[in-house]
């Protein structure tokens, strides 16, 4: 909603981005480097924007879309 009330349509690309973030991630999930245990990180093209996720052979798990100038232990808190 923020983007959104900065320009109108923004808000939509934001959406697109994550989405296109997200698909990467489920095509290839071993692609982005571990970050913590076994939890991997993804970065957002055109946002400031990261997605923090695990897999397995069968799933990919997302556990949270976090803006890259928050704590860097914050998403931790987020993990099980």
């Amino acid at each position: 909603m923020w983007y959104e009330q900065q320009r109108p349509g923004l808000g939509e690309e934001f959406l697109s981005c994550v989405e296109a973030c997200v698909r990467q991630i489920v095509r290839n999930p071993r692609i982005n480097a571990q970050v913590h245990k076994q939890y991997r990180r993804a970065i957002v093209r055109r946002f400031p924007y990261c997605v923090f996720y695990d897999h397995t052979d069968e799933q990919v798990m997302i556990y949270c879309v976090l803006h890259s100038s928050k704590s860097p232990d914050r998403w931790r808190e987020r993990l099980p």
